[in-house]
């Protein structure tokens, strides 16, 4: 909206509300900007106002500030905003790090967790992704990109308003709805090295006027794919060296088989003439244990295996490089279409129905599937006869080896969404109501499609003969083999659906000295359902290298849980100078009856208040603050999550035997979890000293108690009570690692502080034409928490630490240019440097002990408009070609590098066609 006597600036540079200060910095009164402008919602509030009148820090991200940085997803947009901290990115989500969670994208402000974010869609909500995991969220590609108007981020709890899940902030994604004509959008993007190109297409129309023709009609189709994008296509990641530079971190699954002797056996083979091994006169020294690879002459550099000391092949083993030739980009394909329909009925009355459509579909391709440790004795598994004449080894082996003859290991997770909203607004006497139904589904189905093969098939193929694990292949037989026991058809299938009513209806109270209170009256009611069910492929648990492969059946299992909300909101202008907003919320959720464990969780209640005052003692000046708290009720997967078999996502060393792996685990969820709760605090400035300049200051704190996490992978193993606990570290009879099992707990408190800043500065047109720059930046003061409830505050500052880490700053930057129809636009995104995550024994010397590089991005955009209809936009993002900075952090896939913050597509071009009709 166009504010009186302003210049129109970008939404970028509109942050923190600074749509407040143009209220109270204009030369208008209140009465007179009531008389010229609607009042609007803004998010954090259910009162209707003049836009920018608002006390809460606000940042809105229009449209045309979308385009100028050349994303065109949901989940790309929101790794530009400073307050997202540890997002879930298709990169993070290839290692499957989330409990079975592959393919969901999802926001995460401040670094609370993505379940204490909450995403809405035209200020109402969408189905959390389904399939049940670590996280609790809305899938960001189920938004559908092409539509969006504007983004509003408020980076602040809002539990008091919307519910308690939005404890960390709310982002509400908004689209058109009241718009005649159409426009239709071509998009290309290509990488300087290969790999991870793009290709998008929108088109959007709508007819009908609502003051004349009294409807309108709108609807948009968006449609996106996304090429792969491999290790071997990058310079940086060869540069990394996995091998070289953190060789702990390879894996000791390699082809042919790593074998792992009895003292017997290692005895027996240096008594016979087989002596190929690196000790003297050629006997066999392996360390660590005992492992030895027959075909070790095979593992040579350039090569996915390698033979290095520290690595765990050792000595005499061999080590697997997966990050050799490793996708660190999926391909994907992506199709929305949102429609809105709005209906004048009467003077004050009007009625819409809104609909979704979406689907994501996401192919993961990753290293060859894995054998686990086999037990020769327990599968009847000898060394071929030509090896057990020449070693002397008569007796049943134990060994390891992957799967390359089977191929990559191929997966397709598909997200579909659909939400149907039917709703009414108006206006009865003094209440302005605003009602709807809302029907939200998602579906996410995770199916093996290739390199999965049948575990019984393959001992049986290995105990008669049929295949040769131990020696390098020769011929393709081999390969014949696993294509015969290859699974193609298993799949977990998640469905979760939301059903809702909401109402609300608002009217003024009384005038007072800054003009009339506003009271606004809400309820909701929701229920909330998940269902989940694998294939029978699954439930033979006979799926070799699958998550549940070798421990328990993966049940079904269905879940509801009730929710109802009642809440209050009044805004009170107590006079021009002073403004409070008091809102409090009370929720009360239901049990959850599980069927499978007959167990039903207790009733939980809430009531969650806010406050925010703000003061303009001049028209250069806004002050404000605000106090809130939050509650989130532990989700249903995390209450019920179906047993998850899978390994570590870090690399960790067990003090005890020595051994540094990615160890198997056994994940549960947890029925007598309690809630999360929060506090939240803020204030802040907000300045404009003349027509060219704004900024704003404000500080935040955030204050969470039981934490609803598993105990962190790094934690277990810094800490004796808890690897020597059995109920955790599931040891053999040798005291080596069996198994974990973790279990989600209340793991104690998290604390976090820090200021956002916004500086804006747009100068006067000249005959160069007119400049403009931005800048939007978060600093944290304070992030500490317990990953355990014995254990004290640990710092997360500056350092990345279990799962993430948390640069002390983040920024974006602009410099804008505008000359008649052309216009240029320099952005840099920059993340702080932070200490590596430095546990011993997992780099190689030189690699360990030390910081991880700051990373700056610049990106160059420009636009042409050839006329009114037809506009050009096209850019290079990442202009320098920076790669990601290396890190030796061992929690996601893509080691060497982090791919929750880095892009590894490098420098990118893009071109961006525009057509009105």
């Amino acid at each position: 909206m166009k504010i009186p006597g302003k210049h129109k600036a970008s939404a970028f540079r509109r942050t923190h509300c600074t749509h407040a200060v143009l209220l109270a910095l204009g030369s208008m009164s209140l009465s007179a900007y009531a008389q010229t402008m609607p009042r609007v919602e803004i998010t954090g509030s259910s009162i209707k106002r003049i836009e920018g009148e608002t006390a809460l820090p606000v940042e809105v991200i229009k449209r045309e500030d979308i385009e100028k940085t050349g994303v065109t997803t949901a989940a790309e947009l929101l790794q530009k905003i400073s307050s997202n901290v540890g997002g879930l990115t298709d990169g993070a989500s290839v290692s499957d790090v989330m409990g079975g969670q592959r393919g969901f994208n999802g926001a995460n402000l401040r670094g609370l967790g993505v379940s204490s974010t909450l995403v809405l869609l035209n200020g109402r909500r969408m189905a959390n992704f389904a399939s049940p995991g670590d996280n609790s969220g809305v899938d960001l590609n189920n938004i559908p990109a092409g539509a969006i108007q504007r983004v509003e981020v408020l980076k602040d709890g809002a539990s008091a308003i919307y519910g308690t899940d939005a404890m960390g902030g709310v982002i509400n994604f908004i689209t058109r709805k009241d718009y005649q004509g159409g426009d239709a959008s071509v998009y290309a993007l290509r990488t300087h090295e290969g790999g991870g190109g793009k290709r998008s297409a929108s088109l959007s129309g709508g007819f009908g006027n609502l003051s004349t023709d009294r409807y309108n009609v709108f609807g948009a189709l968006d449609v996106q794919k996304t090429d792969r994008l491999a290790s071997s296509q990058r310079e940086f990641m060869q540069e990394y060296s996995l091998p070289d530079r953190l060789s702990p971190q390879l894996s000791s699954y390699t082809f042919p088989a790593n074998v792992d002797l009895t003292p017997a056996q290692l005895a027996t083979l240096n008594n016979s003439s087989y002596l190929k091994g690196s000790g003297p006169g050629g006997t066999w020294a392996p360390s660590p244990g005992r492992r030895v690879n027959f075909g070790k002459d095979s593992c040579v550099n350039g090569s996915p295996n390698v033979v290095r000391p520290l690595g765990p092949g050792g000595t005499e083993g061999c080590s697997f490089n997966y990050m050799g030739d490793s996708e660190v980009y999926p391909e994907s394909k992506k199709r929305s279409f949102i429609g809105r329909a709005t209906f004048q009925i009467a003077d004050t009355h009007e009625v819409f129905a809104e609909v979704l459509l979406s689907k994501a579909e996401t192919s993961y391709a990753a290293s060859p599937a894995t054998s686990g440790s086999i037990n020769g004795t327990d599968n009847g598994i000898f060394l071929p006869a030509d090896l057990q004449t020449k070693t002397g080894i008569v007796t049943p082996v134990n060994f390891r080896f992957r799967l390359t003859d089977a191929g990559r290991r191929t997966s397709e997770v598909t997200s579909k969404a659909s939400r149907f909203v039917l709703g009414a607004t108006g206006k009865v006497g003094d209440w302005d109501y605003d009602t709807a139904l809302n029907h939200s589904v998602n579906k996410a189905t995770d199916l093996d499609m290739d390199g999965w093969v049948s575990r019984s098939k393959m001992l049986a193929g290995m105990a008669s003969g049929q295949y040769n694990p131990f020696v390098p292949a020769t011929d393709g037989s081999g390969r014949k083999f696993m294509d015969s026991i290859k699974i193609h058809d298993a799949a977990r299938i998640s469905k979760g659906t939301s059903d809702s009513v909401d109402g609300k209806v608002t009217r003024p109270l009384m005038a007072l000295g800054g003009g009339d209170a506003m009271l606004a009256v809400g309820a909701e009611l929701r229920r909330e359902k998940t269902a989940f069910s694998s294939t029978e492929a699954l439930r033979t648990n006979d799926v070799q290298g699958d998550r549940a492969s070798s421990d328990e059946l993966l049940a079904d299992s269905s879940n509801s849980r009730d929710i109802a909300g009642i809440y209050a909101e009044i805004n009170a202008p107590f006079s021009k100078e002073w403004e409070g907003q008091f809102a409090i919320r009370h929720d009360r959720y239901k049990g959850v009856h599980d069927p499978l464990t007959n167990i039903t969780t207790p009733k939980l209640t809430s009531t969650n208040p806010k406050i925010a005052v703000s003061y303009r003692p001049s028209k250069e000046v806004l002050g404000r603050a605000s106090y809130g708290t939050g509650f989130r009720a532990p989700s249903i997967a995390e209450l019920f999550l179906p047993v998850r078999s899978g390994t570590t996502a870090s690399f960790v060393k067990d003090p005890v035997s020595g051994e540094i792996a990615q160890f198997d685990l056994d994940r549960y969820g947890n029925p007598q979890l309690k809630p999360e709760k929060s506090k939240q605090f803020s204030a802040g400035v907000v300045l404009q000293p003349n027509n060219n300049w704004s900024g704003s200051l404000d500080y935040w704190i955030i204050r969470k108690t039981d934490i609803i996490s598993e105990i962190g992978e790094q934690t277990v193993f810094d800490n004796p009570v808890y690897y020597n606990d059995p109920n955790i570290v599931v040891r053999d009879e040798d005291g080596v690692v069996s198994f974990l099992q973790f279990k989600k707990e209340n793991r104690g408190k998290l604390n976090t502080s820090g200021f956002d800043l916004a500086l804006n500065w747009r100068g006067d047109a000249t005959s160069l034409g007119r400049f403009s720059a931005s800048l939007d930046g978060t600093l944290i003061t304070k992030y500490k928490f317990q990953s355990d409830p014995l254990s004290p505050m640990t710092n997360g500052l500056g350092v990345f630490r279990d799962d993430k880490a948390v640069q002390r700053w983040r920024h974006k930057l602009s410099v804008d240019w505008t000359q008649g129809p052309l216009s240029l636009s320099l952005g840099n995104t920059f993340f702080s440097s932070y200490r590596d995550q430095n546990i011993p024994g997992l780099a190689d010397p030189g690699w360990n002990d030390r910081d991880v590089k700051a990373y700056s991005l610049w990106d160059l955009t420009g636009s042409y408009s050839f006329n009114k209809n037809l506009k050009l936009r096209a850019g290079v993002i990442n202009v320098a070609d920076t790669a990601p900075p290396f890190t030796n952090q061992s929690r996601y896939f893509e080691v060497t590098w982090d791919p929750t913050y880095g892009d590894p597509r490098g420098r990118s071009f893009f071109a961006n066609l525009q057509y009105k009709f």
